[in-house]
């Protein structure tokens, strides 16, 4: 995976994605978890708001 990765990223398409971090309440112990994902930029905004 990682070859693929700095393969995506040496070709310039690796600007359009960013790792969002959400953090996630648990609704069985009331703690908080991350969620986290590569998301493309103009989808950024659409991840933070689903729950």
């Amino acid at each position: 995976m990682a070859k693929k990765v700095v393969a995506t990223l040496k070709t310039g398409k690796g600007k359009e994605f960013s790792k969002v971090i959400k953090m996630v309440k648990s609704p069985v112990s009331g703690g908080y978890t991350f969620k986290e994902e590569v998301v493309h930029n103009d989808h950024i905004k659409d991840f933070l708001k689903d729950k």
